[in-house]
C-alpha cells in the first residue's frame, strides 16, 4: 500500500513538472536544452577541465596541496601523456597562454620544437622525396613539451616538480583502467605504426595494446618522469635521456641527434587578438594556426548570424566560405616567424576582412579556390585548462601529432617521438619550406577570452584542422546564438576540409563538409543546392574544455566535452 502510494506520488510531481514545463517558458532543466548534454559545473575555488577524468582529478588534488594553475595543467599534462598516448607525451609539443592574476596580464608560451639541422630541403630532395614521410625517423622534430614544463614552471609553479609528477608516476607504476575512446584509438594506431621497435615492448606488454577497461601500466616512463623531476629538464635535452634518444634515432636512420635537443628552448610570445561583439578573443602567433580563427571572427562579425539562426544553411554556407578564405591565408603565410616575415597584423585586421568578405557568395559554394592534401585534416591532441583559487588561469595543448606520433619509440623511455616535420612544404618557395632549425608549421592553439580588460573564458578544442574552426563555432555558439559554456561545445558542429595546405597543396573542388548527425535534412539538401559537397557526419569535430570566471559571483564555471572521456570539476 505504502509503495503504491509512493509511486502515486511520483507520478504526481512527473505530472506536474511536465505541466509547468509546457505552461511556463521560463522552466529550463538541462534535458529539455536544446544543445546540452548537461549542466555547467560550478565552483567556487578552483577548477580543472581535461580530457580524462583522473587527469581532472589529479589536477584538483594539486591545486589543494597548494599549487598554482600552471602546477596543476603540468600534473595533468603528464598524467594525460600516460593515460592518453593517442594523443600526447612527453615527445610532443606544447602551447599555452596564461593570465597571471598578480600581474593582470596575459602571457603566451610557444613550446613546439624545431626542425633537427640535418633536416634540409636538398636531404629530401636528394632522395627523391615529393613529400615528408608521416611517419618513421624522418618526420621527428625536437619535442617542445618537457622544456614547456621547465619554463611554466620556472615562471608561475610553486610545488616541487617531483611532486607534480608524482601521481602520473604512481598511475604509470600501479597502472590505470583505458577508457573507451583511448582504447579505440590504440588499435587504429597500432595498425600503423605497431611495427616499429620498442613500440611492442612499451604499448603491447601483454601481446596486445590495452582494451576498454584493461589495467595498463608504463614503468618506462614512470622511471623517465621520475629523472625529469630529480634532474630537471636538462636531463631530458643534455642527459642521459637525450643520450638515449640520440642512440635510437641513429640506429633507425633518423636526422634528430644529441646536438639538436641540446639546442632547444622554447619561446615566450605575445598572444594576439581580435574583437569580436566586445570579446576579445585571443590565440598565439604563428608557427601555429590560430590567428586563422580570429580571421574567420573578422569576416563573420560582418553578418547577422543570430537572424540567420544555428543550424540553416545559410548560416553553415557563411561559416564555411570564411573559412575556406582564412585557410587560403594559413596556407600561403602561416610559418615559424624567425625564418619568414608573417603580416600577422594585417590578416587579423578589420579592414583587412572588410576586403576579404567580398569575396563570399551569399548563394553559392566556392570552388575555385585552389586547394588539395588533407593530410592536416589529422591531428589527435589533448586539450586541457586549470583555474587557481588566486584567478590564474591556463589554457594549455598538447601534441604528437599523428595520433601517437612517428612510431619511434625510443629505448625503454616509455614514450612516442612526434612527428611533426612531417607539416614542412618542400617546395622551395613556400613560407613553410623545410630547414634545419625551423619550426614546423603547428596546429595545436590555446585559446583565451577577455572583455573588458578582465579574464573570461580559457578555452580550446582539439583536432587538427578542426581547431580554428571550432574555436570560432564555440565564440559564436555563446555570442550570436546564446548558449551557455557547456551547450557552446556540446552543439552539433561544422567541418569543412579539402582548404589549401600549408604543405604546398591546393584546393581544387571547394573540399567537403562534414555535419554532425542532429542537422536537418532540409539544412543539407539547401547547402547541396548551394554547391556544397556534403561528407560523413562521423568525421573528426574535435574535443573541448572551457573554463569561464564569473566575477560578480566570484566563481568559475567548467565545461566538457561531450564526445570525450573527459571531466570538468571544481572545488
Amino acid at each position: 500500500m505504502k509503495q503504491s502510494i509512493w509511486i502515486a506520488s511520483i507520478a504526481m510531481l512527473v505530472t506536474g513538472a511536465a505541466a509547468v514545463a509546457a505552461s511556463d517558458p521560463g522552466y529550463d532543466r538541462v534535458a529539455g536544452r536544446a544543445h546540452a548534454s548537461r549542466s555547467e559545473v560550478i565552483a567556487p575555488h578552483a577548477m580543472a577541465a581535461t580530457s580524462q577524468p583522473l587527469a581532472t582529478q589529479v589536477a584538483l588534488d594539486i591545486l589543494k596541496a597548494g599549487g598554482s594553475a600552471v602546477d596543476a595543467a603540468i600534473a595533468a599534462n603528464a598524467t594525460l601523456g600516460l593515460m592518453e598516448p593517442t594523443g600526447n607525451g612527453i615527445g610532443g609539443d606544447l602551447f599555452a597562454i596564461v593570465w597571471d592574476a598578480e600581474k593582470k596580464e596575459l602571457v603566451g608560451l610557444n613550446a613546439s620544437g624545431r626542425a633537427p639541422q640535418a633536416m634540409t630541403l636538398e636531404y629530401f630532395q636528394e632522395k627523391g622525396f615529393e613529400k615528408i614521410p608521416p611517419f618513421g625517423p624522418l618526420p621527428v622534430s625536437v619535442p617542445g613539451t618537457v622544456d614547456g614544463w621547465f619554463q611554466l614552471h620556472g615562471r608561475y609553479g610553486r610545488l616541487d616538480m617531483k611532486d607534480i609528477l608524482a601521481p602520473a608516476i604512481a598511475y604509470a607504476r600501479e597502472g590505470f583502467p583505458v577508457s573507451e575512446v583511448i582504447a579505440h584509438y590504440f588499435q587504429s594506431n597500432k595498425a600503423r605504426i605497431g611495427h616499429f621497435p620498442g613500440f611492442s615492448e612499451t604499448y603491447m606488454p601483454n601481446g596486445d595494446v590495452p582494451r576498454k577497461g584493461e589495467m595498463f601500466r608504463n614503468p618506462r616512463l614512470a622511471n623517465t618522469l621520475e629523472a625529469i623531476g630529480e634532474k630537471g629538464r636538462d636531463e631530458f635535452y643534455k642527459g642521459d635521456i637525450a643520450k638515449r634518444i640520440d642512440a635510437y634515432m641513429a640506429e633507425q636512420g633518423g636526422l634528430l641527434n644529441y646536438d639538436d635537443l641540446a639546442a632547444h628552448e622554447s619561446e615566450w610570445v605575445t598572444p594576439v587578438s581580435t574583437n569580436y561583439r566586445g570579446w576579445d578573443v585571443y590565440e598565439l602567433p604563428p608557427n601555429g594556426q590560430g590567428i586563422a580563427a580570429l580571421q574567420i571572427l573578422n569576416l563573420l562579425e560582418g553578418y547577422d548570424l543570430a537572424a540567420m539562426g544555428f543550424g540553416s544553411a545559410e548560416y553553415i554556407h557563411t561559416l564555411v566560405e570564411a573559412k575556406k578564405l582564412a585557410f587560403e591565408d594559413r596556407a600561403k603565410f602561416y610559418a615559424d616567424m624567425d625564418f619568414v616575415d608573417v603580416p600577422v597584423e594585417t590578416l587579423i585586421s578589420k579592414d583587412y576582412a572588410d576586403d576579404r568578405r567580398t569575396l563570399i557568395d551569399a548563394d553559392k559554394a566556392s570552388t575555385s579556390l585552389p586547394a588539395g592534401d588533407a593530410k592536416l585534416e589529422n591531428g589527435d591532441t589533448i586539450y586541457l585548462t586549470v583555474a587557481d583559487a588566486d584567478g590564474n588561469m591556463v589554457s594549455l595543448i598538447q601534441s604528437n601529432y599523428r595520433g601517437m606520433g612517428s612510431g619511434m619509440t625510443p629505448g625503454d623511455l616509455g614514450f612516442i617521438l612526434q612527428d611533426r616535420a612531417e607539416l614542412f612544404a618542400l617546395d622551395a618557395s613556400h613560407a613553410n619550406v623545410v630547414a634545419g632549425g625551423k619550426r614546423p608549421f603547428h596546429t595545436i592553439i590555446p585559446a583565451f577570452v577577455m572583455k573588458d580588460g578582465e579574464p573570461l573564458i580559457s578555452f580550446g578544442v582539439m583536432g587538427g584542422a578542426m581547431q580554428p574552426q571550432a574555436h570560432a563555432q564555440i565564440v559564436i555558439n555563446m555570442i550570436d546564438f546564446g548558449m551557455n559554456l557547456q551547450e557552446a561545445g556540446d552543439a552539433a558542429r561544422i567541418n569543412h576540409t579539402g582548404s589549401s595546405q600549408p604543405t604546398g597543396s591546393a584546393m581544387t573542388d571547394g573540399g567537403v563538409v562534414h555535419l554532425e548527425t542532429t542537422f536537418s535534412t532540409e539544412t543539407r539538401e539547401a547547402l547541396e543546392a548551394m554547391g556544397h559537397r556534403l561528407g560523413n557526419s562521423n568525421g573528426s569535430f574535435g574535443g573541448y574544455q572551457a573554463i569561464m570566471w564569473d566575477k560578480e559571483q566570484g566563481v568559475y564555471y567548467g565545461a566538457s566535452e561531450v564526445r570525450k572521456d573527459g571531466q570538468a570539476a571544481g572545488y
